[in-house]
């Protein structure tokens, strides 16, 4: 590994399963969001294989903190994002919020500097304390789509709906699985009068 190649080496890199989501309408993220939340766009920067690469990535960067895992994902998928004829400019930046009881056990929300180097890129402001996470709920790994949402819907709050009203929104996560947890999110931004929603993940699950 050179001086230059301090997130992943250039041969991991190409090894990695990039999804291509950014430039395609009707990619699998978007659809999974059908007829639930109207997200303007969607896309994720990989896919998630279970004992993959990437798995390892979020490993590093959701357990140890490791930073520079979102920092070399916004490096890449910001500038996607930047170019792509299928997002608007970008007024604010907002990470899936952890519980604050979570937060405070962790230390940190691996969102952090995915998010904080996307705005730098979009030329947007990262805004991380105003979408909130009401109750600490349980894990949601094990669980199907509808247990997730009937655990979590209801769950998040927008403590002040006026700041996002007329602003275009992207939202961000570290993982898209069942895409629960973004739809309670979504639901709790379209508060906000003409708000426009788009979505950005590090991965995808399949």
């Amino acid at each position: 590994m050179t001086e230059n190649e301090v997130h992943i080496c250039t041969y991991c890199r190409h090894d990695l399963p990039f999804s291509n989501f950014t430039k395609n309408s009707q990619n699998p993220i978007e659809k999974s969001f059908y007829g639930l939340v109207p997200i303007k766009a969607a896309t994720s920067l990989f896919l998630f294989h279970k004992k993959g690469k990437v798995q390892k990535l979020i490993h590093e960067l959701k357990y140890k903190n490791n930073k520079r895992i979102g920092i070399f994902a916004a490096d890449i998928l910001g500038n996607e994002i930047d170019n792509s004829n299928r997002f608007g400019a970008i007024d604010l930046i907002i990470p899936v919020p952890l519980h604050k009881d979570k937060l405070k056990r962790r230390g940190y929300n691996q969102n952090t500097s995915f998010g904080l180097q996307l705005a730098k890129i979009l030329k947007a402001t990262y805004t991380p304390n105003q979408l909130i996470k009401i109750e600490d709920t349980q894990s949601q790994t094990k669980k199907s789509r509808y247990n997730r949402w009937e655990n979590l819907k209801n769950n998040f709050l927008l403590k002040n709906p006026t700041l996002f009203e007329n602003k275009t929104i992207l939202l961000i996560d570290d993982v898209s699985t069942t895409g629960a947890t973004i739809e309670a999110c979504c639901l709790e931004l379209l508060k906000a009068k003409n708000s426009t929603i788009y979505l950005a993940t590090i991965a995808y699950v399949e």
